[in-house]
């Protein structure tokens, strides 16, 4: 068990370290999510089949799969984007707005009532994003993607969970990873026509970046959380996973030295995003410890 937690951290950290690439990558966040897709799709299917785990699915499961995969790929795209027109620390933050857009989407596609008490925690953390927002006029552009990030981030999550009866992971991810890429490939050209760029090729320290970034924060990543999910609860692992703006945010102030760039709005906003997720924290232990006796009479009988 011990060593479970262990690797849960360390893909905590691991996750952590995406936002730090969107900033260290200079390519712009098309091409960046281009080819993190691309090489992620490659080294999905490579591994799997070496593992003998390559699943045939039909044609329409493909297209069904691959749509999520393209939520993914818009995620990430408004996610860089906000990293690129700011810095690290307001894109990480901007991702503490899922939680509301959870609320909000979650009721409407699954088809049942609103939490009033996951709305008000939540409300707490758009307080946060709103008091940088209002304070801090530099970063308004990367707080707008940010904030779009989120959103498109809280979608994926209830769609694909919607999507994924029935399949494994592992062949989840592949279709995503491919369906992601065909989807941005085809954006690609009209993205580049009114952003356009010196070279699509990236120089040599951004293509170890780009590797390091579709090996070690995707492919590593999925592996060690596949297996801390076969020692460790999936609540503990989301729960956990509360920690990573945090790492995103300690790693950017130590190689980017972004602390000189963030104001006093930024620390109280950062405090009331923080209170929110220690609120519904809170909340979801208490539920769970309430709802822990009918389970054991349940088991019992």
């Amino acid at each position: 068990m011990k060593e479970a937690f262990v690797k849960l951290h360390l893909s905590i950290l691991i996750a952590g370290g995406t936002g730090i690439f969107g900033r260290l990558i200079t390519l712009n966040e098309a091409l960046l999510v281009w080819y993190r897709m691309m090489l992620a799709s490659l080294m999905f299917a490579v591994l799997l089949a070496v593992w003998k785990k390559l699943r045939k699915v039909t044609l329409r499961d493909v297209l069904k799969i691959g749509g999520v995969g393209l939520l993914l790929s818009a995620h990430w795209l408004f996610f860089y984007g906000s990293i690129k027109a700011s810095n690290v620390s307001i894109g990480v933050v901007c991702l503490s707005l899922m939680s509301i857009f959870t609320a909000l989407f979650e009721p409407a596609i699954n088809r049942h009532r609103i939490s009033v008490r996951e709305i008000l925690f939540s409300l707490v953390a758009v307080m946060g994003i709103v008091l940088i927002f209002h304070f801090d006029t530099r970063y308004r552009l990367g707080i707008c993607m940010g904030v779009v990030s989120s959103a498109l981030a809280s979608l994926f999550t209830i769609v694909n969970k919607k999507v994924s009866v029935g399949y494994t992971s592992s062949t989840m991810l592949l279709y995503e990873m491919a369906g992601g890429f065909v989807g941005i490939s085809c954006v690609l050209p009209f993205y580049l026509h009114y952003f356009p760029v010196g070279t699509i090729v990236p120089e040599m320290k951004d293509f170890v970046y780009l590797f390091c970034l579709a090996s070690v924060c995707t492919v590593v990543l999925y592996i060690l959380q596949i297996q801390v999910l076969k020692k460790v609860s999936a609540f503990t692992v989301n729960l956990s996973y509360n920690l990573e703006p945090i790492y995103s945010i300690i790693g950017a102030m130590i190689i980017f030295h972004e602390a000189k760039d963030l104001g006093a709005s930024f620390y109280f906003g950062l405090g009331l995003i923080i209170l929110s997720v220690v609120l519904q924290t809170c909340s979801v232990l208490l539920h769970q410890k309430k709802m822990t006796p009918s389970i054991y009479v349940k088991w019992k009988r």
